[in-house]
């Protein structure tokens, strides 16, 4: 059984017993703010607005996206946790919110205090990548050429702290190599700047990447979970190379704190339903994020290792509060 199906499979019975809460009671708020605390046009946005959509038809109340960017998803998130707990207003982000304590002290936001879980929406891997015609024929190639030259390549991500740049900070460190980063505003901009040759390689969420892979212009050399994925058998894990490294990106919702127990019941039971919806499995899957919508606990428990693990990783990096 592939981990999808494992997935999917969770908590069968208990969704086969769920009453039609739903249909019979419509969701207390007409208008459900869901906030995506980045630019619009990110990777988040996709899965985001299939779910809003879903719950929409689910709750007959109206669920939209309002893209809220700044501070990393810092001003988003402060914005949530500051929101009535009504029902009314959501937060759809990534793991960046467990880099937020740490990089952003000014906004006095901690997102264990402050927000409530709702569910893991899903793993994303992170890849990294270069271009097709990179003198990097390989991750074990790679890490030979960065040992033999300390400092001379770069590497891109989509902005100072963002979760991409401490996937690349974590694997120099765990490398022992020393390469330079090179911040852009936006993973498309550091994208476009392997082509144009500027920088040596970058990490993207495989969701940003994985296309320009399959279109044969660039070449995933490794991906930052800890096991090989289906979608890309050929690809290693960079752990296998790296011990110990491990960066995994994920998408999540959050309610603000003190949400009812009903209605955070209901939330939660209709997100553990998409683990059946086909549309949104595709999705996940032609970017090769890995489906979740396991309910609270489980992003409870992520949120807190991360926020330590990446306060370390910054700590050691050298990355100053901004």
């Amino acid at each position: 059984m592939n981990r999808r199906s494992l997935l999917l499979g969770i908590g069968a019975g208990a969704l086969a017993a769920r009453p039609a809460l739903a249909e019979d009671a419509p969701w207390p708020m007409r208008q459900v703010k869901i906030v995506i605390p980045f630019a619009a046009g990110g990777p988040q946005d996709v899965p985001a607005r299939v779910i809003a959509d879903r719950l929409s038809r689910r709750l007959g109340a109206t669920f939209f996206i309002e893209n809220r960017p700044g501070a990393g998803g810092g001003l988003g998130a402060q914005a949530v946790a500051q929101a009535a707990p009504d029902g009314g207003t959501l937060l759809f982000i990534s793991s960046s919110i467990s880099i937020i304590p740490t990089l952003r002290p000014g906004l006095g936001l901690d997102p264990v205090r402050d927000l409530a879980p709702l569910s893991l929406v899903c793993d994303v891997p992170a890849g990294l990548m270069v271009r097709a015609e990179s003198r990097f024929t390989s991750l074990a190639d790679l890490l030979v050429q960065a040992r033999a030259n300390p400092g001379k390549f770069t590497y891109g991500s989509g902005g100072v702290a963002s979760a991409n740049h401490l996937a690349g900070a974590l694997f120099a460190s765990l490398a022992e190599i020393d390469v330079v980063h090179v911040p852009y505003r936006g993973i498309s901009q550091a994208v476009n700047a392997i082509y144009t040759g500027e920088i040596d390689f970058i990490f993207g969420s495989t969701i940003e990447v994985l296309a320009h892979a399959a279109q044969g212009r660039a070449r995933l050399l490794g991906t930052t979970m800890t096991a090989r994925l289906a979608e890309l058998p050929d690809v290693p894990a960079i752990g296998e190379q790296v011990p110990g490294y491990e960066a995994p990106n994920w998408f999540a919702m959050f309610t603000p704190k003190g949400m009812s127990e009903e209605l955070t019941g209901r939330l939660v039971s209709e997100l553990a339903l998409l683990r059946q919806d086909r549309d949104l499995l595709d999705r996940f899957a032609a970017g090769a994020a890995i489906p979740r919508l396991d309910g609270p606990a489980p992003l409870a428990r992520q949120l807190s290792q991360e926020i330590e693990k990446w306060r370390g990783v910054i700590e050691r990096a050298g990355i100053e509060p901004v």
